[in-house]
């Protein structure tokens, strides 16, 4: 069987934990953060888990994740 292709844009977004979930980075943290309050921006700083309706979709674009 042949290999596999990675989508590229797929892999420098999202990465899997350790137990196989799917985590990505969370949005609205790169600019504008003058207006934003602390606490929103410590909540934006960190990783997000993926929905589960998105993980069939995930394991498509990344097959050996």
């Amino acid at each position: 069987m042949p290999k596999l292709k990675t989508r590229k844009a797929a892999a420098k977004r999202l990465r899997a934990t350790g137990s196989g979930k799917i985590v990505h980075r969370r949005s609205s943290r790169k600019h504008l953060l003058e207006h934003k309050s602390a606490s929103r921006r410590r909540r934006l700083a960190g990783l997000a888990v993926a929905n589960d309706r998105d993980t069939d979709t995930v394991h498509l674009m990344l097959p050996y994740l």
